[in-house]
């Protein structure tokens, strides 16, 4: 009955008609799901418009869960079970009444259960889906640190580093952890959660400070007292082995855990500041599925360069970018299109951010002598097609890696530079002769990462004179339609949701190739790859994507202003 309401409501809005209604009904009794989420799922409305409907012909108000702080004390009048259930977060509550967001009001049957252990009168309000998820995770996360935060200072935080010691590396929703164990694994689950790519533990005057790096942006998520720094400090260097005493010089260590199933790698850094030790955790996800090559960005003219870099049975191709600029994703799609049975790949890598099937992957290990130069002589005697280099790191490597490619090997690689010109000064830079890169070198990807608009919020509009301007365009253009993202729920305000990649890819052709063995001025090799036409600079990608509505001029902007000039 229920169900037949709602799809009454939805056509008597003019948003349905019954045609519709009726395949939705068949698709809800395959999948069983409610009838709202079959009928934004087939796309005969948008979330938004189920929302505007509820609250217009029910008189159900909206709620903005980002925009709404709830006491972390409500997650102990909801068992999280329920929440997860029904998708359903308690949001406050008012004497002996619940106000409830849900991300379908009409499901009747959630607001029973909900009544019944909450032994409260329900009030609902709806929300976007995603919201009511994130808002789950955050209260119960939150609820569990300030639980976990709780129990540490009515123990002791001496007990708390004594307990951490025998701890297991497996984050799980376990109440029999010790306090210490507690707090770090929903700090860690939380990371994971919102997928962070960093989580930064900062020392402050007064407390500790954690952040997280999501879509390339930092967020404050939580406060730590400062009296009990030292056990999280602790428990962090017990999990990845580090020396618990040695609070005045940087160390580097590494621990595995299993969040939902999944078993994600962490790689931890210490570092002393005047307020205590802060700790970085990168976030890498081992059982992450591979990525196509549209998925990063690749199209057009890029994506033909990369196919025919890819095509090459010998020679050297490097990517290059800054710190975070998705080096590593392309690789691993390069490497996964380039396995196959015939072939003997092995990658070195420092550390094995994805495991492959039916690749030989090799961890750098410093402290017994297994470093990228070392482990590539290795390599090479083990009769390799493929050799997938993690990083360049020095002149031996280079070296080694670019006589691999001239006798009849395939190498993949990636440095950090700014642009993909800038690669041959700085291989230069490093010790290696201008005959042997341009015999090794096949190609090199220059690469950026700019953040998607979120396509919840996405909206069209007309540039004008300035960002007509930045992108390139005469200023004088008339109607030129671009998109920005107003801000939503679903991306915390932001207007993005997501990055993408934006590439320069170099192809060297003979005449290229002279050129560097020559070692002619950067600006003469230039002018010849766009006299030859297979350059497309950062800004020429970016600016298709600006146009195509995927990201926007600001970001646009930041990526190019950050892109060395030569």
């Amino acid at each position: 009955m229920a169900y037949m309401r709602l799809g009454d409501l939805l056509k008597s809005a003019g948003l349905i008609d019954e045609e519709q209604l009726q395949k939705a009904l068949e698709i809800q009794k395959t999948t069983k799901q409610r009838l709202g989420t079959v009928l934004i799922d087939s796309g005969f409305i948008t979330e938004q418009q189920f929302i505007d409907t509820m609250a217009m012909q029910l008189g159900i108000s909206y709620i903005d869960l980002t925009k709404t702080t709830i006491p972390t004390d409500m997650a102990r009048v909801l068992p999280k079970n329920i929440a997860k259930k029904y998708s359903v977060v308690p949001v406050k509550v008012v004497k002996d009444e619940l106000i409830l967001a849900m991300a379908d009001p009409m499901n009747f049957v959630a607001l029973e259960e909900v009544r019944t252990a909450t032994r409260k009168r329900i009030s609902p309000r709806i929300a976007q889906s995603k919201a009511v998820d994130r808002a789950i995770a955050t209260l119960y996360g939150n609820e569990g640190a300030a639980r976990a935060i709780e129990d540490m200072r009515s123990e002791g935080s001496a007990t708390v580093v004594q307990v951490s010691t025998d701890a297991q590396e497996i984050v799980d929703e376990g109440t029999n952890a010790a306090p210490t164990v507690r707090l770090v694994n929903s700090i860690i689950e939380r990371g994971v959660t919102e997928r962070a790519s960093d989580i930064h533990m900062e020392p402050r005057a007064g407390d500790m400070v954690v952040r997280m790096r999501i879509d390339g942006v930092l967020r404050q998520i939580l406060t730590v007292p400062r009296d009990l720094m030292g056990s999280v400090v602790s428990r962090i260097k017990v999990m990845s082995n580090l020396d618990l005493t040695e609070r005045r010089a940087p160390q580097d260590g590494r621990a595995n855990v299993r969040v939902r199933g999944v078993e994600i790698d962490l790689r931890i850094s210490t570092l002393p500041t005047i307020f205590g030790e802060k700790i970085t955790i990168r976030i890498l996800n081992k059982s992450a599925q591979l990525r196509s090559a549209d998925s990063l960005g690749l199209m057009g003219e890029d994506l033909e360069k990369y196919n025919l870099l890819m095509n090459n049975s010998d020679g050297m191709v490097i990517i290059v970018g800054p710190t975070g600029s998705g080096k590593s994703s392309t690789m691993y799609t390069m490497i996964g299109s380039l396995n196959t049975p015939e072939v003997n790949l092995v990658t070195l890598e420092d550390p094995v951010e994805y495991n492959i099937d039916g690749v030989n992957q090799v961890q750098i290990n410093d402290k017994v002598g297994m470093t990228f130069a070392g482990g590539l002589r290795s390599i090479l005697r083990q009769d390799p097609d493929i050799i997938a280099v993690g990083e360049i790191r020095d002149g031996e490597t280079a070296e080694i890696a670019l006589r691999a490619a001239i006798t009849g090997h395939l190498v993949l690689s990636t440095l950090h530079t700014n642009s993909a010109i800038s690669l041959l000064d700085r291989l230069l830079d490093i010790g290696c002769e201008p005959y042997l890169i341009a015999e090794a070198l096949k190609g090199v990807i220059s690469q950026r990462l700019v953040r998607r608009i979120c396509p919840e919020c996405r909206t069209e509009y007309i540039a004008d004179e300035d960002e007509l301007i930045r992108m390139g365009l005469p200023p004088d253009s008339k109607d030129v339609k671009i998109y920005k993202g107003k801000g939503c729920p679903s991306c915390y305000h932001t207007g993005y949701h997501g990055r993408i990649a934006v590439f320069e890819i170099l192809v060297m052709s003979r005449k290229t190739k002279r050129m560097v063995a020559e070692n002619v001025p950067r600006a003469e090799l230039m002018e010849e790859f766009v006299r030859e036409g297979h350059y497309r600079s950062l800004r020429d990608g970016a600016r298709d994507l600006v146009l195509r509505g995927v990201t926007t001029v600001a970001e646009m902007t930041r990526i190019l202003n950050a892109v060395e000039t030569d």
